[in-house]
């Protein structure tokens, strides 16, 4: 009988574990057409590796979170698409790499 409580206690747990960890906050950028969710979007998937999860920066590679006071979205965009220093060019083209650009200009 201990067993079955037991089983059954697991396999609620199991169940509610299940049930969660969606996005609570999928709705508060909703109606966004300034490409900004694609930017933030492309910046977490190709520069998180080298400038930190929080863009903080990391060894040798600046920090990203405070880059718009310091380059403007056209030096940005520069940088995305021919490197510089330990930066390799290229990483994002055309589209993305506007987006990214557009989405850095505005950390501040």
């Amino acid at each position: 009988m201990k067993k079955a409580w037991l089983a059954l206690l697991f396999g609620s747990a199991l169940m509610l574990g299940a049930c969660g960890g969606g996005n609570d906050n999928a709705s508060d950028d909703a109606g966004k057409s300034d490409g900004g969710d694609k930017g933030e979007q492309l910046v977490m998937k190709n520069c998180t590796s080298c400038h930190g999860q929080n863009l903080e920066g990391m060894g040798n590679t600046p920090a990203l979170n405070d880059v718009g006071s310091r380059l403007s979205e056209q030096e940005i965009l520069d940088i995305i698409n021919n490197g510089k220093n330990a930066m390799p060019k290229g990483l994002l083209q055309g589209e993305d790499a506007e987006a990214a650009a557009k989405w850095l200009a505005q950390q501040k």
